[in-house]
């Protein structure tokens, strides 16, 4: 076994991209640390994330901080910043997508339990306060990532990666039949 050189890399990028179906957007509803809207931007990046709505207090993509940690990955995203979070969700529910909460809030099942449309876009709040009411009441599920030790909550990049992950993985375990590529031998 030996790490990828680049063609290995762009191979196995490929075979993922053409595995993987559905439409997620993100919504950051007043993420205020530049450092986590770069890292939040960056792993959107690697997830072919297709928009996200920066709302409210939402720290700029072209701050100097959010740049640094986003790795200049910002140039594959699109986005939309929105004064309020109101505005954004009227873009979201136009363009028809599922509006999914991840969030430690009343009635939250767990992120692999809940039912999710082909076209979702996943709302992640304030470092310390979460979602704004107004996004939790527009959401048409909310989610929360069930935690095993004592720590009663994680980052928000963190979380928005474990959410990327989880909304992507359900296209690959429908996929799972399919045959496997020469890539995988």
């Amino acid at each position: 076994m030996k790490n990828l050189d680049s063609t290995g890399l762009k191979r196995l990028h490929r075979e993922w991209r053409r595995r993987t179906e559905g439409d997620v957007a993100l919504l950051l509803d007043s993420v205020q640390t530049p450092f986590n809207v770069g890292s939040i931007l960056r792993t959107a990046a690697a997830y072919r994330v297709s928009h996200i709505w920066l709302a409210g207090a939402t720290a700029s993509p072209t701050h100097t901080k959010t740049n640094r940690t986003a790795l200049g990955t910002g140039r594959y995203l699109t986005w939309t910043v929105c004064e309020t979070a109101a505005e954004a969700l009227v873009e979201i529910k136009e363009a028809g997508y599922f509006l999914l909460g991840i969030e430690l809030a009343d009635h939250a099942v767990p992120l692999h339990e809940v039912s999710m449309a082909d076209q979702v876009c996943l709302a992640l709040g304030h470092e310390d306060r979460g979602l704004s009411a107004p996004v939790l009441q527009a959401c048409d599920a909310v989610a929360f990532i069930p935690q095993l030790g004592r720590v009663g909550s994680l980052n928000v990049a963190t979380a928005a990666g474990i959410a990327l992950y989880e909304t992507n993985r359900r296209t690959w375990v429908e996929d799972s039949g399919a045959e496997r590529s020469d890539f995988d031998t």
